[in-house]
């Protein structure tokens, strides 16, 4: 019995460690007058399938309604995914507040930003029609554009972007951030919600692209797989932090086309029908029309050995 006594006594510390962490991270949100839950991202995670199912009806969730039958459950998944968007954004807003006076309000912003939100759905499905149209258009290996919806993780990645990025452009804290890292984590494609993507924007292969906050890329552009859209350094403010929200990004003008594992670095542009090859290395502006590759790989020829 003195066993297991001292056994519950670890366990009791234990759980107080843990539990400090709480209250030094979470614990925030619940320490506010308002003490409102942290947004689920199990929650977000459903409502951005139901956005993408909305977006895209009859290709995802209930593949059989056809005619008036899709128009209903369209309309209630749209009810359905109404109110959890704005039970989140309600979390999101408190969690989000700096100040208590700030607080009362949450409910009725996450109401109005949800009708907002809502007003610009058909926008994101304008948008997601031509980025399908440029991935099939782009890729021959693509046999119908219902192919590059179902299939292609480009489209996945950009779809949850599109939707984050309006979120972002609303003022929603925390929630455009979760979903963006949510396909991350099934596309391995990273887009940070700030960034500005331009219409017929296509995504071949994916996997490794990363896309920073502040990029800007213009329209019918397109990259491939492992392409890193970054900043090169990061100003420090006086206390050694990094200062939030400069231009640190490179901006992407129309028609340019960044083949695999290209690195451009830090708020430089790409002309206008550039293509960038291959690995390229890049910290620099280029002028329209540029080609820039890789230099020449150097091949020598051994034998038994010799050489290495």
């Amino acid at each position: 019995m003195s066993e297991l006594n001292s056994t519950y006594t670890e366990m009791a510390g234990v759980v107080g460690e843990l539990v400090g962490f709480h209250r030094r991270f979470a614990g925030r949100a619940q320490s506010l007058p308002c003490a409102c839950p942290l947004p689920s991202r199990e929650a977000v995670t459903a409502i951005a399938g139901n956005l993408r199912s909305i977006i895209f009806p009859g290709y995802f969730g209930n593949t059989e309604a056809q005619g008036e039958s899709l128009r209903y459950h369209l309309g209630a998944s749209l009810d359905v995914t109404v109110r959890a968007l704005e039970e989140q954004l309600t979390r999101g807003l408190c969690f989000g507040c700096a100040e208590p006076e700030e607080l009362s309000g949450c409910g009725l912003r996450a109401r109005e930003l949800t009708r907002r939100f809502l007003e610009r759905l058909p926008e994101i499905q304008r948008l997601m029609t031509e980025d399908v149209e440029a991935a099939y258009e782009g890729d021959p290996a693509c046999t119908a554009p219902d192919e590059a919806i179902l299939a292609y993780p480009g489209i996945y990645a950009l779809t949850y972007h599109r939707v984050a990025h309006v979120l972002h452009g609303l003022g929603v804290p925390l929630l455009p951030r979760l979903i963006s890292e949510i396909a991350h984590s099934d596309t391995g494609i990273d887009i940070h919600p700030a960034a500005q993507i331009g219409k017929r924007f296509f995504i071949d292969h994916g996997t490794g692209v990363v896309i920073g906050a502040t990029c800007i890329i213009g329209q019918r552009v397109r990259v491939y797989q492992g392409v890193t859209l970054g900043a090169k350094s990061f100003p420090l403010d006086a206390e050694r932090r990094p200062i939030k929200g400069i231009p640190r990004h490179p901006i992407v003008e129309d028609d340019v086309v960044i083949y695999s594992g290209a690195t451009i670095l830090g708020r430089i542009t790409i002309g206008s029908g550039s293509v960038i090859g291959g690995n390229v290395w890049l910290t620099r502006s280029v002028p329209p029309g540029s080609r820039v590759s890789q230099g020449g790989v150097r091949y020598d020829g051994f034998e038994s050995g010799s050489g290495i």
